[in-house]
């Protein structure tokens, strides 16, 4: 009886501290029922209707819900630091304005990601739309988890939306409807306008997610995000090793590179299976990181 009278006071001091730990985890990231941002907002230099009834709520609900997402919000911060610099000028290159890398933020949040449908990356290319986007997918190579290589894919399907649609807000939007579907919503609803479509809730949120995570990613601070710059996820310097053969055993080769199988996969994960065979001779860049390791 002794035992169970201490487990009885026990308890409540266990959830206690736990309640505690979590509360001083989040310290700098206070929850909040109500937010100022600004009532300006584009994308992509585009104007956002916020002057409309409908237009700010669902904008108030995707800021407020991100805002206090607390953890997640602050790993996308973190890992915006390592993901960023490799996005941006690939962006940059075809004209893509810099807003669509948080399109792959909400698709993925910066990492290689598996949806239940199949789609795969920091993109999330579905296998089909891949091979269209001549992405290498085979099951030794899967080239949607080559952030290079899916990033330029990723930017050739929305300058085509865009030269379609006419906007880069549909064009955003399409990337989650598909174009066809938001065509077949254009030609019934007849207006090409966002904002003004009635759509499917998640192609109806979906620039709206995109907008909030710009303005907080943007100005982390503000919104109670007090991440130091030691704290960010650094992006590794690399080399690049092109391959034109048959590597039969990747760990030994990773070892031959003054690394481990880890490590290699770590960097490429588009290297799928053991081994690569390689009979056409075709040539693979293999990246070795310079840094941030034990030798």
């Amino acid at each position: 009886m002794k035992n169970l009278h201490k487990t009885l006071i026990l308890i409540p001091l266990f959830i206690i501290c736990g309640f505690l730990i979590y509360a001083t985890s989040y310290k700098n990231v206070p929850k909040k029922n109500y937010v100022e941002y600004p009532t300006d907002m584009d994308f992509c230099g585009e104007k956002v209707p916020t002057d409309q009834a409908d237009v700010k709520e669902r904008l108030d609900r995707e800021m407020l819900v991100n805002i206090n997402l607390n953890a997640s919000t602050a790993i996308l911060i973190k890992r915006a630091n390592k993901v960023f610099p490799i996005i941006e000028p690939i962006l940059a290159k075809y004209n893509v304005p810099d807003d669509f890398k948080y399109l792959a933020v909400i698709e993925s949040g910066l990492i290689n990601a598996i949806s239940p449908s199949g789609a795969k990356g920091v993109w999330q290319f579905m296998p089909g739309t891949a091979k269209e986007s001549k992405l290498e997918v085979t099951e030794q190579v899967d080239e949607r988890y080559h952030i290079e290589k899916s990033t330029q894919a990723a930017c050739e399907y929305l300058i085509k939306a865009k030269n379609k649609f006419g906007n880069w807000t549909i064009a955003a939007a399409s990337y989650n409807g598909g174009m066809t579907g938001l065509q077949n919503h254009i030609n019934f609803q007849q207006t090409s306008d966002y904002y003004n479509l009635w759509l499917t809730e998640e192609t109806s949120r979906y620039v709206f997610r995109i907008l909030a995570l710009k303005e907080i990613m943007k100005n982390p601070e503000k919104y109670g995000y007090l991440i130091p710059k030691e704290a960010l996820y650094p992006k590794i310097s690399t080399k690049k090793i092109m391959v034109d053969s048959t590597i039969t055993n990747l760990s030994t080769f990773a070892i031959r590179q003054g690394i481990n199988y880890k490590i290699l996969k770590t960097h490429n994960q588009w290297l799928r299976d053991k081994k690569l065979d390689n009979p056409t001779k075709k040539v693979y860049e293999i990246e070795i990181p310079l840094e941030g390791y034990n030798k």
